[in-house]
């Protein structure tokens, strides 16, 4: 998986590029009226219920934009909040407040509802054993924000990209003309680049899981789009040989009885690719 210093990188990286396409040469509307040794103070209120995400992130963009600016936290990433909470507040040169609004409330509105739907996901589950995972399906650009957020909620993160786990889909197999050619490929290669990375398989139907079981030196199956019978019969075939994931089209209604089935993991890329931005608010006081 992704080191916590690749992150630190992705994160930082995020930062300067939003910095570079929101204010570009200047920040002409706070240029044009506001003292340049203004000071202000503006708290982050919430105004819709749900997770909060991406408070250590706003911190981030506060001491990017201008290191003079000082942050008061009130609430923690993951905490539950409620219409009227204020989550921090900051203060400082008034330009550097407005140059870092828009940045810290794109990437929080759509952290915190991503969180928010990850918690509701990972409460369904808390009696299963089954545990929720996120998938690629992310905003280009903002991965690691909305990885994070995930975690936030409670949730697991898949492989990050495709550099840090071997992930076998359906056209990776019919490509490599077949299931048993492509893990063995994948094998030889790995081992070939010295590359300790982990292997997982997408099976289409039984037969697919039988055979992924007899190449064997796979981590985790992925039973793709299969049914309950069938997700409880590849359960019961693959037993303790690997671990299980189910994936395709399951929702908040079907969730629940995909995990009964016994699987190990459930990833939906609803987590990250269907969600409505949580609404907040950055208001000068």
């Amino acid at each position: 998986m992704i080191t916590a210093a690749q992150l630190d990188l992705e994160i930082d990286r995020i930062i300067e590029n939003a910095i570079r396409e929101d204010v570009g040469p200047g920040d002409y509307s706070s240029l044009a009226c506001i003292p340049e040794d203004a000071t202000g103070k503006a708290k982050l209120l919430v105004k819709e219920a749900g997770v909060i995400a991406g408070v250590a992130f706003a911190q981030k963009v506060f001491a990017y934009v201008d290191s003079d600016l000082k942050t008061e936290i009130h609430i923690e990433d993951g905490s539950l909040v409620n219409v009227g909470d204020i989550v921090l507040h900051v203060s400082g040169s008034s330009q550097s407040i407005l140059k870092a609004e828009r940045l810290v409330l794109n990437a929080m509105q759509r952290m915190s509802a991503i969180a928010t739907k990850t918690r509701h996901y990972a409460d369904l589950l808390k009696d299963t054993g089954t545990k929720i995972l996120d998938t690629r399906k992310t905003t280009p650009g903002f991965r690691a924000l909305e990885k994070m957020a995930v975690k936030i909620g409670g949730g697991e993160n898949h492989r990050f990209a495709l550099y840090d786990m071997v992930m076998l889909k359906d056209n990776h197999i019919d490509f490599a003309g077949g299931i048993t050619k492509a893990i063995h490929k994948t094998q030889t290669y790995l081992k070939t680049h010295n590359l300790d990375l982990k292997i997982i398989v997408e099976a289409r139907d039984l037969e697919e899981v039988q055979e992924i079981l007899k190449a064997g030196g796979v981590y985790r199956i992925l039973l793709d789009n299969f049914n309950y019978e069938a997700t409880r019969k590849a359960v019961e075939l693959i037993g303790d040989q690997c671990l299980t994931e189910s994936s395709g089209g399951i929702n908040e209604e079907t969730l629940v009885e995909y995990a009964k089935c016994g699987v190990d993991y459930i990833s939906s890329g609803a987590l990250t690719h269907s969600v409505y931005n949580m609404d907040l608010s950055l208001k000068a006081v």
